[in-house]
């Protein structure tokens, strides 16, 4: 039996072993072939219609079309500049308060001595995470608007409260934005490992000071890239504040809605591509900065 086995690899050449690394490597880009195809159709050639678009402007006396940057230069002046601060401000204030509110809840979940209740916390976050568009405007404006319940019973329009506002809509996006933050660092959390609180304490450290010194430092580059995440979810939230502000708030993906129904000027119906384009290009920055921060945090945290 051992010699069987022993002898068993010698059946195998080297020519026929290289022969099924050869088939490997050629059979391997075929078989995610169909998935790049699905890819490239759907959001490449979008992609490549929204770039054309953008730098495109229609003749309204001959009908010819001519590549300028006039639509790009126009979303950035009057309102379309003012949504797009708008937007910013919106997502940069909707996401530094989740990310402050979410760490403490994040770090209970974790110290948590009950297994059930860090899976429920867990679970619900993944479920509220998701939870957004006109389910939730509706939710809100039961419960916090001019007529809520709370509103009624609490009085709180004679206190200022005002859901259809900047602040409103900030109260609503941390709605799914804290569990969203609620699950992307309590991995990081999990990496914190008990030897650096021991050493801390044992130096006579105390846990504020072992937070400070320790533990943001490290946690810096998850929170960071946290932060960035909420930014761009907020940034390219729009079913909430249409359904809920509509355009009390000014929104750039409340003006693209607008554009793209002819709410526009004669001759700048690609309007709504050029603001498309600058979301794009926004989008594609936070991620430029969020990959960085996320495998520096694997370095430190793995």
């Amino acid at each position: 039996m051992t010699t069987a086995l022993t002898e068993a690899p010698a059946d195998v050449t080297p020519a026929a072993a290289h022969g099924q690394r050869r088939r490997r490597r050629t059979t391997g880009p075929l078989a995610v072939l169909p998935l790049l195809v699905f890819v490239a159709v759907s959001f490449g050639v979008p992609a490549l219609a929204m770039l054309n678009g953008a730098f495109t402007v229609k003749d309204q006396a001959t009908g010819a079309s001519s590549y300028t940057t006039a639509n790009l230069t126009g979303s950035f002046q009057g309102a379309y500049l003012t949504a797009l601060i708008g937007s910013v401000k919106l997502s940069a204030v909707s996401a530094g308060l989740a990310t402050v509110l979410g760490l403490p809840l994040a770090q209970a979940v974790v110290t948590s001595r009950f297994r059930a209740l860090r899976e429920a916390v867990l679970t619900a976050s993944g479920v509220l995470a998701n939870f957004g568009g006109v389910p939730l405007a509706f939710a809100f404006v039961a419960t916090l608007g001019n007529s809520g319940v709370l509103t009624s019973r609490l009085n709180l329009t004679e206190h200022g409260w005002n859901l259809y506002s900047f602040w409103g809509l900030v109260v609503v996006y941390l709605y799914f934005l804290i569990p969203l933050m609620v699950l992307t660092i309590t991995p990081a959390l999990d990496g914190l490992r008990p030897q650096w609180r021991e050493a801390a304490r044992n130096n006579g450290a105390t846990s504020a000071q072992y937070w400070r010194h320790v533990a943001l430092p490290v946690l810096a580059p998850s929170l960071l890239g946290g932060l960035v995440l909420l930014f761009g979810s907020a940034f390219a939230a729009y079913a909430t504040a249409a359904a809920m502000v509509g355009s009390a708030v000014p929104l750039v993906t409340l003006q693209i809605a607008d554009a793209i129904s002819g709410n526009v000027l004669v001759g700048q119906e690609n309007v709504a591509l050029a603001l498309s384009l600058d979301m794009v290009l926004i989008a594609g920055l936070v991620m430029a900065v969020y990959l960085p921060l996320q495998r520096r945090s694997a370095r430190w945290l793995a």
